[in-house]
């Protein structure tokens, strides 16, 4: 074992440990699946009686962290957050925002055939600098695609749960008289945007996918969003999700379930999916998702858009308060890479009221070299379906020989413990957010009163197990500075609908599909770390004809969200350019709507 300081120290950093456990594979899941019909039945059965829960909670493998002589020694640590540096040259607390929404500051997205081009936020801004489109006539041809309170609502308006009308157009019609009057706010004003129904808007509801509003006392709109807004960002609506975050594919019978618009036969993933679905389907370049475990991550994935998770404490949704405070973090999807940048650079402007928040410094685009290191489990990432394992290879052969990437081999300790450790925490946390079930769907019901039954002991031994895993990382920084450690997103194409029709109309409850899914995402809820999900390839449907997205994910150390930026940028490149083995690079799906030329009165 080695014990050492880290040259790159700060606030709640971990001590680097080394520690050294031989991988071991991990017995598959044997959760039971329940679809349809008897999904309500058996609800109503496992929620009654505490001998039924007790049986799947130890089913489902969640006793595995007791008798584990690794953590006999290590302290507990409930929070992730870690912020590797306070002060200095580059905090500058004061700088206007808009220094970072001025176009000339921005890079454009990579070359790309037309019928292959996502509009990006510069796109937008140089419709309305030059007159050829407004605001206005912007969300005017949006509104009639996205609100579900009219007489025959399109498929798009599953993506959404609510739509304020009058306030849409009345931040339309501020922005129009902005350019108008040649005082643009920046590359956002006038831009249509997203918000997960997670996260506070002033005057609209807050139900996190249930029928409850679950909105804070305080009508007021959550820090993050606000800083769009003060950019001139005009928020379309608030967006689907799966019921309380709680599911990895959006399955939602309450609003309904936005369906994945490369291949309808597949969800979005989740539980950001209605946003990743608005991105993906081209209705808005931006939009706002919260990760507790992977949720910006895989729908990005599913969805074949950019998506980024920030450190653990970055981003904040004051006043609202997060249920999953210790695994959840807010960031943005967006259609390129410039879009993913500049509201990530906007929306993580420190807080000066919250306690994490404004400790970070406002950086803006880095100016230095930064190491080009790739860090890989191999054990871990060979567990990845192969197809899934071949496009995020193609992809990174060619970052190691066009951009000068160096392969590093890694190991990380009890990583499979670690996501049992990761779902008993997040579950926990559901279970004390809601502590009675009543009104939610079946498959939540099941979920939360399963999480229930986690004993004291066992949530603790499960911090221990975070802080072990955190000086571990630690350690793998300080000796390799710099150090990205890439994963696939998912390890798995795509979730199929496997139930049809029927799964959409009364839900599932596939506990076995969530941890597949889940794979190689949860490390960076539960260690804090900053992730970024980027799309590299396309792969054959189990059934329907649009190829599934395959993303390839990079986690950084605490506060290094540029280096994942930048490897963004280079992901990009890579797709957008024709990379070797990607047939036709970037894929628009089918049902993408041309949303600038519908606004300038052609029909799409």
């Amino acid at each position: 074992m080695y014990q050492g300081q880290s040259k790159r120290r700060g606030f709640n950093y971990p001590i680097p440990t080394e520690v050294e456990v031989p991988y071991k594979s991990p017995q598959p899941p044997s959760n039971p699946v329940v679809r349809g019909l008897p999904l309500h039945y058996a609800a109503s059965l496992i929620s009654s009686f505490s001998i039924v829960q007790d049986l799947l909670w130890r089913n489902g493998g969640f006793a595995v962290l007791r008798g584990l002589e690794e953590l006999a020694d290590v302290e507990c640590r409930y929070d992730p957050a870690v912020v590797p540096t306070i002060g200095g040259d580059d905090d500058d607390d004061d700088a206007p925002s808009t220094k970072l929404t001025d176009a000339s500051s921005l890079r454009k997205p990579g070359p790309s055939a037309g019928e292959r081009t996502y509009y990006s936020v510069l796109d937008f801004h140089e419709a309305y600098k030059t007159g050829k489109l407004t605001p206005s006539a912007v969300v005017e041809a949006l509104l009639p695609l996205v609100r579900r309170d009219v007489e025959t609502p399109t498929k798009h308006s599953t993506a959404f749960v609510q739509t304020r009308v009058d306030l849409v157009r009345k931040a339309a019609e501020e922005s129009t008289r902005r350019y108008s009057e040649g005082r643009s706010l920046g590359v956002l004003d006038g831009v249509p945007v997203g918000v997960k129904d997670e996260v506070d808007v002033k005057g609209y509801k807050t139900c996190c996918g249930s029928t409850v509003d679950l909105k804070s006392e305080l009508d007021e709109t959550s820090w993050c969003v606000s800083k769009w807004e003060e950019e001139g960002a005009i928020v379309l609506g608030k967006m689907n999700m799966h019921e309380l975050g709680m599911g990895t594919t959006n399955n939602n019978s309450n609003y309904g379930t936005p369906l994945n618009p490369h291949n309808e036969n597949y969800y979005t993933g989740g539980s950001s999916g209605g946003s990743a679905y608005a991105v993906s389907s081209g209705l808005i370049p931006i939009a706002l998702g919260g990760d507790g475990g992977g949720s910006i991550r895989i729908p990005s994935s599913y969805c074949g858009i950019y998506g980024l998770k920030p450190s653990h404490g970055r981003v904040s949704i004051r006043p609202k308060a997060c249920a999953t405070n210790s695994t959840t973090v807010y960031g943005p999807l967006a259609s390129n890479m410039v879009d993913l940048e500049v509201a990530y650079r906007v929306m993580s402007r420190p807080d000066p009221d919250h306690p994490i928040s404004s400790l970070f410094p406002t950086l803006g685009p880095p100016d230095q070299p930064r190491p080009k290191l790739l860090g890989i489990y191999q054990a871990w990432f060979d567990r990845a379906d192969g197809a899934v394992q071949s496009a995020c290879q193609t992809t990174l052969d060619h970052l190691v020989s066009t951009h000068g990437y160096t392969i590093v081999p890694i190991r990380i300790p009890l990583i499979h413990e670690g996501q049992t450790a990761h779902t008993l925490t997040i579950l926990s946390e559901g279970v004390a957010a809601c502590p009675d079930a009543a009104g939610l769907t079946a498959d939540n019901k099941i979920l939360l009163s399963v999480g229930a039954k986690t004993p004291a002991t066992d949530f603790l031994l499960a911090q221990k197990l975070r802080n072990l895993l955190m000086q571990h990382l630690a350690y793998l920084f300080a000796q390799h500075p710099g150090l990205v450690i890439v994963t696939p997103t998912t390890p798995n194409p795509g979730c199929h609908i496997a139930g049809g029709k029927s799964d959409l109309r009364h839900g599932v409850n596939d506990g076995n599909m969530a941890i597949r899914s889940m794979e190689f995402v949860w490390l960076a809820n539960f260690a804090g770390l900053p992730a970024i999900s980027v799309p590299v390839g396309y792969v054959r449907p189990v059934v329907g004809d649009g190829r599934i997205p395959v993303g390839l994910m990079g986690m950084a150390e605490w506060g290094m969200e540029d280096q994942l930026i930048e490897l963004g940028y280079e992901c990009e490149a890579w797709l957008n350019g024709n990379g070797k083995d990607i047939k036709g690079g970037r894929r628009r799906p089918e049902n993408w709507v041309d949303v600038l030329k519908v606004a300038g009165g052609t029909k799409a």
